[in-house]
């Protein structure tokens, strides 16, 4: 027996490191690595963001010294080092998916993350327009709000759409693997859980944001506001004929232009919720909202009394 004035039983970390090693015990969770290249990491895919955070707001975060005159010296020396970091991420994406069907040669990838690296910096004005616009809709839609800078610096919404907007630009790459990790990082950060497949128009904010989960196949439009613990998910999983969740289907909500959405709403299918319209908190949509519609809580009708103890 294990005691703190003995130690160790003998033989313990020697039985349970035999056990561990069965095949039995592992085989479902081991990952043997593809051509000896390793996963991802996590560590360096973070690096990566936090860099691309300071390029895409200049003087909050990493150079935040620096000015007109230095600036396009520190976007270009961290230009180079994110082209580096993805470069070599995206290589470990493909590795972790590889397939002789897909990718035939090492070489290939090697020359498939350059190219993918490439494509997604020449995105990074794109990506800066949408968080610029949804700074704005922070700033417009929070009257807590003392500037943009504050949005900018400490609002959970920028920090996760930043994650989400780097991370939607790579899977529409087809990049595997890196995307899921770099929205992960900012779900782990605040809470805020945005697939990297959902497309989400200019001009979004989601106020407090806590608790919010926007799945794969989501749309949304211009100018949309929702509040904490909003859901927009999937009402069911279709089933192969092996009883399988059949992948790539589009099962989540279209959100128009102008909408908002109150707290703890519930929004499951491929349903659409109309330009302009209300979503009221705590309400469980599962059907079509007109435009211009307030879906909202039934009031509970005043209950009447004739015993003469009412409460």
């Amino acid at each position: 027996m294990f005691s703190l004035e003995k130690g160790f039983e003998k033989g313990l970390i020697s039985k349970i490191t035999d056990e561990l090693c069965l095949e039995s015990s592992y085989s479902k969770v081991y990952h043997k690595t593809n051509h000896d290249v390793p996963m991802p990491s996590r560590e360096n895919l973070a690096r990566a963001v936090e860099l691309l955070r300071s390029i895409i707001f200049p003087g909050y975060y990493d150079h935040s010294h620096m000015n007109l005159e230095t600036m396009k010296f520190y976007t270009g020396s961290t230009l180079d080092e994110v082209a580096h970091i993805l470069s070599i991420e995206i290589k470990r994406g493909f590795c972790f998916a590889c397939s002789e069907e897909v990718y035939k040669t090492c070489s290939d990838c090697d020359s498939l993350a350059m190219d993918f690296t490439t494509d997604f910096l020449r995105r990074l004005p794109v990506i800066r327009n949408l968080l610029a616009s949804d700074v704005v809709a922070a700033w417009e839609g929070d009257p807590a709000a003392r500037n943009q800078g504050e949005a900018v610096f400490c609002y959970p919404s920028i920090r996760a759409m930043t994650n989400q907007r780097i991370a939607h630009e790579l899977y529409l790459l087809d990049v595997p693997l890196i995307p899921r990790i770099i929205t992960e990082l900012a779900h782990s950060e605040t809470g805020i859980d945005i697939h990297p497949g959902a497309s989400i128009g200019e001009k979004f904010f989601m106020d407090h944001g806590t608790g919010i989960v926007i799945g794969e196949t989501s749309v949304i439009g211009k100018n949309v506001r929702l509040y904490q613990g909003v859901t927009l998910g999937a009402k069911s999983f279709p089933l192969d004929s092996e009883g399988k969740p059949i992948k790539g289907i589009a099962r989540h909500p279209i959100v128009g232009d102008n909408v908002i959405i109150y707290a703890g709403a519930t929004i499951l299918g491929r349903i659409n919720i109309g330009t302009g319209a209300v979503v009221g908190g705590n309400v469980w949509v599962t059907e079509n909202v007109k435009p211009g519609m307030k879906v909202l809580q039934a009031i509970p009708q005043q209950q009447s009394f004739t015993n003469g103890d009412g409460i």
